[in-house]
């Protein structure tokens, strides 16, 4: 089973989580509610009526973040890529917390647990317009054999 969908908006990534007493804690992360609710409704549209997954799990996930305006040019060529400007967004947020947003939100809804997930190849962070990302999950349970 494959499930594939994308989500709009500048993603957040899940980090560390703040203690404000009382035994309560929050995250630090501005946004990451509204993110991860974003997620797990695009997630719940594409997986339809399909059970959750209880196997082994391949999840792709490509963030896309818009490039910043100093990659460009100026005056006459005001939207010209500068020819020094990186490939790819060498700064905050780590995929790796940008990767734990998405797992988590996806738990329940796609899959029994995140900790099935056993292959993370193809998860980048890229420069591209509008922001969002693009989530691919594989079941990777081997099909039964067919009845001889």
């Amino acid at each position: 089973m494959e499930v594939k969908f994308s989500v709009p908006g500048v993603p957040r990534p899940q980090g560390s989580k703040r203690h404000v007493g009382g035994g309560r804690m929050i995250e630090q992360v501005k946004g990451l509610g509204d993110w991860r609710a974003r997620v797990s409704l695009a997630a719940e549209q594409a997986a339809g009526e399909a059970p959750l997954i209880d196997g082994p799990v391949h999840l792709q996930a490509r963030f896309f973040f818009e490039r910043p305006k100093s990659h460009y040019g100026s005056g006459r060529n005001a939207g010209v890529l500068k020819a020094g400007a990186p490939c790819y967004p060498k700064s905050p947020p780590d995929l790796s917390k940008l990767v734990r947003a998405v797992e988590d939100a996806m738990t329940g809804i796609v899959y029994v647990d995140d900790a099935r997930i056993v292959d993370l190849s193809g998860t980048c962070k890229l420069y591209r317009s509008p922001p969002g990302a693009e989530i691919t999950v594989n079941d990777l349970t081997p099909a039964a054999p067919a009845p001889a």
